[in-house]
């Protein structure tokens, strides 16, 4: 199986790329900066390409892939900005339709739980998106442009939600390197929220790990979550880190405050098999 990966220089494309090495397939890596991935073995072809400029034989370029995983997109981590649907919406579709054209079969796009909006508790992927920031909007349009273009020219689809991942390489703005970056400057607080937020987060390894597993199903899947589908506290899950890496550091609570695009407590739901619409779990 040939499999090609936008956004593979990413914090999760880099995840990507380390799951498909354990699989039989030929990898090729697209990336707009390949020194980011020039440590990666003989075995992955790195392919230098802006997929705001496609060409037209951009998808022989990839190599004709039997599947796309689709990980490319710019503007984060600002949800509010307009870029998401003024600039990148439009480039996203247009490259990933040129794709289509050209023969791709089967084609896998991370969204976000973002689309829910401010909808709480366990969330379905059967339920109604209900984006209520940029970022939520953008992605969620482009499922829709999707949809609407499978029914001119018919190819796979898969639309992977992502909820709240951890781990090596992510960009420092988010909350565990922000925690280890204090560990070792030897900081005697870390400053967060209030930490009464419930949230779906999982190892980025295992997201990786459903990425994959979703994509080399090579199937119409629709919409799924990737998730874990249980709710923990940021609190308890900042505690969780501290204990399992022998970190010592208070944890100085509510110096922030809680963001307001995202309701107080959301996670993926647990139900699987529901039409073409499930949540995935490992």
């Amino acid at each position: 199986m040939r499999v090609a990966v936008t956004g593979a220089s990413g914090f999760i494309g880099r995840h990507v790329l380390a799951e498909l090495s354990h699989h039989d397939v030929e990898l090729v890596a697209v990336t707009r900066d390949p020194a980011r991935l020039r440590n990666l073995g003989e075995s992955v072809r790195v392919l230098e390409m802006d997929i705001a400029t496609p060409t037209p034989d951009s998808y022989e370029r990839l190599g004709k892939p039997d599947t796309l995983i689709h990980l490319a997109w710019d503007g984060l981590p600002n949800y509010k900005s307009l870029h998401h649907f003024e600039t990148e919406l439009p480039k996203q579709y247009q490259f990933l339709k040129a794709m289509v054209e050209s023969g791709l079969p089967s084609l896998l796009v991370t969204g976000t739980c973002f689309e829910y909006g401010m909808q709480s508790g366990a969330l379905s992927a059967t339920m109604p998106t209900e984006p209520t920031n940029p970022y939520g909007y953008a992605k969620d349009a482009l499922r829709q442009q999707l949809e609407y273009l499978k029914t001119a020219l018919p190819f796979n689809l898969t639309w992977g939600r992502l909820f709240y991942m951890y781990g090596e390489g992510q960009p420092n703005t988010s909350l565990y390197p922000k925690l280890k970056e204090a560990i070792l400057r030897g900081d005697k607080t870390f400053n967060m929220s209030g930490g009464e937020q419930l949230r779906d987060y999982l190892p980025v390894e295992e997201v990786a790990q459903q990425i994959v597993q979703l994509a080399m199903a090579q199937g119409d899947i629709g919409a799924v979550n990737i998730c874990s589908g249980k709710p923990i506290s940021v609190r308890r899950l900042v505690e969780q880190w501290l204990l399992e890496n022998n970190w010592k550091i208070e944890m100085n609570l509510g110096h922030y405050s809680y963001p307001d695009y995202e309701p107080m407590a959301f996670w993926g739901g647990s139900t699987i098999g529901e039409n073409k619409q499930n949540t995935i779990r490992l």
